[in-house]
């Protein structure tokens, strides 16, 4: 431990965070980096504590805290104290293919469970991985990884989110020759197209994929699997196939008016904004248009979020987000509320950036949306709800409460309320992989299928989670597959 008192001397920092209404008008990442004092300070604080938590996942209240990579996040914070960068950088890559990612966008389950968190504000930890692997990329520290030798085996990724590509590249470090498919015309799948730009750049993402194609993996974009390369022709060109083909047919709203014009889910909102700014910096138009329009986001996740910011920087009349459950309780710095911080309320970017420009925080809570109204051409004008109460063994029953109906004039909707599973596909019926009553796939401890050559891995067999997870799981999934063919 670098400084044994730091914990006790020194206060946490907050992130350093571009101006609100200011990031509002670009598609630039809203956050940067401490100074370099100020993450030496920042990991001093770091308790070297008996039984660090932070880098094993633990699940509290429903919630998982700790780091699902097993990031050896003591040991990087003590090298970073020490100035030792490059071997801070070192341990970081040990556990996490993709620190570039996890440190711009992972919600930070490891500070939930940080020890010091129990009755002060825990470690930082995401901001200081964001500096060491950025720092890393700008020594030049971070290069293509050939392995050895060649074994002669060829895999299969179908799907190039952060699942395909950790374990695509802990494949090709084994020497097997590894081959990705990606249905869309640009590699990274939940990276490139699910989380806007003012997360993630996608120089960032393409970074990561230049150094991969470099180190041997071969990467095939706008190829329907199922479709344009059938699942026999897979099995007889490929030794093993590994799914991580996501979890994203989304979860639908089918109450009165579902039918109008302008209800959209929430992802093919954010889907085609990336891609018309990727193609065209908006030139071509080939995304929903908010302008000048009352917009309703049905859903509090991060996805709801992303489609808060994403229709400020378009310019919206106003903004209102609605989530059927309670307003979560603030945080409390206690031993009982450790572990639960996850929980707690917080305002995340996009809310920030809507009380900076339009002058009020968009949630709404325990909202339940009872019908969408439309006019004689079937265009959206609004949206009737009632209050929302929750009731039961652990509150999991909803009411609605009486005399509490409420119209609220909207002209685009956004349906942002979590997944449903795996989309239905011809790939999958091919293949004969079993699924679960969630509709994601089946899979034992080795993240092996039914069907001894095929494997899964990320939110297509998780569910709908976090990139750390995706990463986590295709990490393990490369392990699965290399003793199989072994």
């Amino acid at each position: 431990m670098g400084k044994t008192t730091g914990f006790l001397k020194y206060r946490r920092s907050l992130p350093v965070l571009r101006d609100a209404k200011t990031r509002a008008n670009d598609w630039n990442e809203f956050h940067d980096h401490l100074p370099e004092e100020d993450l030496h300070v920042q990991s001093a604080r770091c308790m070297n504590c008996g039984t660090p938590f932070c880098h094993d996942p633990q699940v509290a209240a429903s919630v998982t805290t700790g780091c699902p990579v097993n990031n050896l996040i003591p040991e990087w914070n003590d090298l970073v104290y020490r100035e030792r960068w490059r071997e801070a950088y070192d341990r970081l890559a040990l556990t996490n293919n993709f620190p570039e990612f996890t440190g711009r966008v992972c919600p930070a389950p490891c500070e939930s469970s940080c020890v010091l968190g129990i009755n002060e504000e825990p470690v930082m930890i995401k901001e200081i991985e964001a500096a060491i692997i950025d720092r890393a990329f700008a020594e030049g520290w971070v290069a293509r990884q050939m392995p050895a030798r060649r074994t002669g085996k060829r895999v299969a990724v179908i799907g190039s989110g952060p699942a395909g590509l950790a374990c695509a590249d802990e494949l090709n470090k084994r020497g097997i020759d590894i081959t990705v498919f990606e249905r869309s015309d640009r590699i990274g799948g939940l990276l490139m197209y699910g989380i806007p730009n003012m997360k993630l750049e996608k120089h960032v993402v393409d970074r990561r994929v230049n150094l991969l194609a470099e180190a041997g993996v071969k990467f095939c974009t706008s190829v329907d699997v199922g479709a344009d390369v059938s699942a026999e022709e897979l099995s007889s060109e490929f030794d093993a196939i590994v799914l991580t083909v996501g979890a994203s047919k989304p979860r639908d709203l089918n109450v009165e008016g579902r039918y109008l014009k302008n209800i959209h889910f929430a992802m093919d909102f954010l889907t085609a904004n990336t891609k018309s700014l990727l193609d065209s910096t908006f030139a071509d138009r080939q995304f929903i248009d908010v302008r000048g329009k009352n917009v309703l986001v049905i859903g509090g996740g991060d996805t709801g979020t992303d489609c808060i910011a994403s229709s400020l920087r378009h310019g919206c009349k106003s903004l209102v987000q609605f989530e059927i459950a309670d307003k979560p309780p603030d945080r409390v710095l206690t031993h009982d509320a450790w572990l639960c911080r996850a929980r707690a309320f917080q305002t995340d970017y996009g809310q920030e950036e809507a009380i900076a420009v339009l002058g009020s925080d968009p949630r709404q809570y325990n909202i339940l949306t009872k019908r969408f109204v439309g006019d004689e051409n079937d265009n959206l004008i609004g949206v009737e709800t009632v209050n929302a109460e929750w009731t039961g063994e652990s509150n999991r029953t909803v009411h609605e409460c009486p005399d509490t109906k409420k119209f609220w004039p909207m002209e685009i909707v956004f349906l942002a309320m979590g997944f449903t599973g795996i989309e239905k596909s011809r790939l999958i019926e091919d293949l004969g992989v079993n699924l679960t009553d969630r509709q994601t796939i089946q899979i034992n401890e080795n993240k092996q299928t039914n069907v001894p050559n095929v494997f899964a891995a990320g939110d297509c067999e998780r569910g709908q989670s976090l990139v750390v997870w995706a990463i986590a799981d295709g990490r393990r999934a490369a392990k699965g597959v290399f003793e199989y063919l072994s």
